[in-house]
């Protein structure tokens, strides 16, 4: 199976559902985020389901501990493959969140956005170091029982040493002559694998190319 999850960040059904359709072949699976879910909710993601790929639901809840846990009990019947939390909520929220999915969902919390860097934690009154801000909640969550995290390439070497057996969620991934958009902290598929990422998330690389399944072939090829 491919460790490349396409992100779908779009809230029109149709075109979802075409460019699942086209690349799914190429790819280990879909992630809806925000975006997708405020405009289709539910019946979305279960139409989307049918397209056959494991559903990374990246909703990154953030909230008191109780409400975490009830909004992932409320997904339960979706039985997404992987669900997002934020880190930063703690670890009664990380506890909650993990209490309250399906067995076979993996919760994994997102430690630091890839669109953040130093001057942007700064700014919101952290430690201006996303190394050591990464290094932190990657720690929270092990102890929290998690499943894993959602760290930029550059942090997830690092990480796997702190846990093992984690389960580690890229994003900001780029192919080598890609455009970064709106991300800092970047990095290549093949980089990201080496490094010990065990899923890759690539969105804007193959939805917004000219043929979605050739970029997906090209990207799968150079893994």
């Amino acid at each position: 199976m491919s460790p490349i999850y396409v992100a779908i960040d779009t809230p029109d059904l149709d075109r979802a559902k075409t460019i699942a359709g086209r690349v799914h072949h190429h790819v280990g699976g879909i992630k809806l985020g925000l975006e997708f879910f405020m405009a289709n909710g539910r019946a979305g993601v279960h139409e989307m389901a049918e397209i056959g790929l494991p559903i990374f639901l990246d909703l990154k809840f953030h909230d008191i501990p109780n409400t975490v846990g009830k909004a992932v009990q409320a997904l339960r019947p979706l039985e997404p493959a992987i669900i997002t939390v934020h880190a930063a909520g703690g670890r009664a929220m990380l506890e909650d969140a993990k209490a309250a999915a399906p067995a076979g969902t993996k919760v994994v919390a997102v430690t630091m956005l890839t669109s953040l860097d130093a001057d942007d934690l700064h700014s919101i009154g952290l430690s201006p170091d996303p190394h050591e801000q990464v290094m932190r909640l990657t720690e929270l969550a092990r102890s929290a029982g998690v499943d894993g995290i959602v760290c930029s390439g550059n942090e997830v070497a690092a990480a796997r040493k702190l846990w093992h057996d984690g389960f580690f969620v890229v994003p900001g991934v780029r192919p080598a002559n890609g455009h970064i958009g709106d991300q800092k902290r970047v990095v290549t598929p093949r980089g990201a694998l080496d490094a010990g990422a065990s899923i890759l998330v690539i969105g804007r690389p193959i939805t917004q190319a000219t043929d979605p399944d050739m970029a997906a072939r090209e990207i799968e090829a150079t893994l």
